[in-house]
């Protein structure tokens, strides 16, 4: 394999870092919005969840990417 290859996957597998951060984030916005309305729990948990499937989404792509990357010939 060649280093440029297996640079670019590991490029491409750190966006699961950034999902993981982005996540992060909506979960401590979504627990401080409960803590002050706990009577708007259903609009937060599914904008959260949306949310949370969205940033998730671009770590998928990158794992795509990556093993895109490193098995094709």
């Amino acid at each position: 394999m060649e280093l440029g290859t297996i640079l670019g996957a590991g490029f491409a597998a750190v966006t699961a870092l950034g999902a993981g951060i982005g996540i992060g984030i909506a979960a401590k916005g979504a627990v401080e919005g409960l803590a002050r309305r706990p009577e708007m729990s259903g609009k937060i948990q599914s904008m959260f969840i949306l949310g949370a499937g969205l940033a998730e989404a671009t770590a998928i792509y990158g794992l795509v990417v990556a093993i895109i990357l490193l098995f094709a010939k």
